[in-house]
């Protein structure tokens, strides 16, 4: 089973996600996007398992849908004191996240899965993660309730983007930057390399 990527068979992101279609054109390849619409499940506390089971099951929900397609799916969470913050539901999560986040160093988890389902049901995949350590500096309460305004927290895992002004607090990364955008484009483009899809 070979997986074609041209313009009449492109790859498929798992995602709505504006910030992921933007960062997998740099691909430079065919690609669109079609959002996993499913019920999200994790069964274990590890977050770069979670990361990776959540971006195997957006992907296995949009290949099955598109037999013999090679598809993407990808999820993010950040990791603090032993525990797991995706997007916030509200302002006052958004407020809890950051203030948890704000003065120490975090990790950021990006789970990525390269699916091909074909129509007899033989399937090629690969699932991988990445992890980038991010040192946010103290904020006050006063700050972070003025970046919570803003409204950048609330679509994204940990309350912010470090692509917005967010970026003000944060004193240091170490790994992918691209990875805690939400897509590890370089780590991707090697993989997809790998398998010969590129």
């Amino acid at each position: 089973m070979t997986m074609m990527i041209d313009k009449q068979n492109p790859v498929i992101l798992a995602s709505a996600s504006p910030r992921r279609r933007e960062l997998i054109r740099l691909l430079g390849i065919p690609v669109r996007s079609e959002a996993a619409g499913g019920s999200e499940q994790i069964t274990t506390t590890c977050p770069w398992e979670a990361v990776e089971q959540l971006s195997e099951q957006k992907a296995r929900e949009i290949a099955l849908a598109n037999p013999g397609q090679t598809v993407i799916g990808a999820d993010t969470v950040v990791a603090c004191d032993g525990r797991i913050f995706g997007k916030p539901g509200n302002e006052q999560e958004a407020y809890q996240m950051l203030h948890t986040l704000q003065g120490k160093t975090h990790q950021v988890y990006t789970g990525v899965t390269i699916l091909s389902i074909s129509s007899d049901g033989r399937e090629m995949r690969k699932t991988f993660h990445e992890e980038t350590a991010v040192e946010v500096y103290p904020m006050s309460d006063e700050e972070i309730w003025n970046y919570i305004k803003t409204g950048e927290p609330m679509d994204k895992a940990g309350a912010y983007g470090i692509q917005g002004s967010f970026c003000l607090f944060v004193r240091s990364i170490r790994g992918d930057y691209l990875n805690v955008v939400g897509l590890p484009v370089a780590r991707l483009y090697h993989e997809m390399k790998e398998w010969k899809l590129l």
